[in-house]
C-alpha cells in the first residue's frame, strides 16, 4: 500500500459544468465503453468519494441505524467475496472472466440479506444510488487530455490510487489505462 495516493479533487467546471463534455456511450462497442467508464473512475475519483460520502452523511442523518447496518453488511459481502476470490480458484477464474457479475452477485446477496434485515431502502437510496449517479456520469463524461495522460500514468504504475487498487480486486486492472 506504500506509493498509494488519492489524485487531487477536479474542478466543478472540469466535473461537470462548462468544459465537460458528455455524451451517450456506444453501447454496441463494450470494449470502448468499458475503457471509457474505467478511466472516467480512475480519473475523477476523488470527485466521487466526494459525492457519495455528501450523500450518505445526509441519509445518515435521517436514517443512521439503517445506513450502519447496510454499510456493514455490503462490506461484509464484498470483503468475504475477496476472500474467497483469493483463496478459491473457482471463485477466482469467475471474477476474473465475468467481474460485472461478481459485482452483481455481491449486490445482489447484500439485497438479499438486507431485505430479511429490513434495511432494503437504505441500501437502495444510500448506497446504490451514489454508485448509480457514479456510473452514470463515468459512462457518459467523455475523456479529456488531462483524464488519458493521468491513466496513462496510473497503468503504467508510476502512480496508484484507491480507485486503482477497487479495479485491480475486482479484475478490470489490465483494461485501466488503455
Amino acid at each position: 500500500m506504500a506509493g498509494v495516493g488519492p489524485p487531487p479533487l477536479r474542478s466543478l467546471e472540469d466535473f461537470l459544468m462548462g468544459s465537460a463534455r458528455f455524451a451517450v456511450p456506444d453501447v454496441r462497442d463494450v470494449d470502448r465503453c468499458n475503457n471509457r467508464i474505467i478511466n472516467n473512475l480512475l480519473y475523477y475519483q476523488s470527485n466521487y468519494f466526494l459525492s457519495a460520502t455528501v450523500f450518505l452523511l445526509i441519509v445518515g442523518y435521517f436514517q443512521p441505524f439503517q445506513l450502519f447496518v447496510g454499510a456493514a453488511v455490503v462490506s461484509l459481502f464484498f470483503l468475504g467475496f475477496v476472500w474467497a476470490a483469493e483463496n478459491q480458484a473457482p471463485i477466482r477464474r469467475f471474477r476474473r472472466n465475468h467481474p460485472s457479475a461478481s459485482l452483481l452477485v455481491i449486490l445482489l446477496a447484500s439485497y438479499l440479506l438486507l431485505s430479511v434485515l429490513g434495511g432494503v431502502a437504505v441500501l437502495l437510496f444510500g448506497i446504490a444510488f451514489p454508485i448509480l449517479m457514479v456510473l452514470i456520469h463515468a459512462s457518459m463524461r467523455l475523456r479529456n487530455l488531462k483524464n488519458k495522460l493521468e491513466n496513462k500514468l496510473e497503468s503504467i504504475g508510476l502512480k496508484r490510487t484507491p480507485m486503482g487498487l477497487v479495479l485491480e480486486a475486482l479484475g478490470q486492472e489490465q483494461e485501466a489505462g488503455s
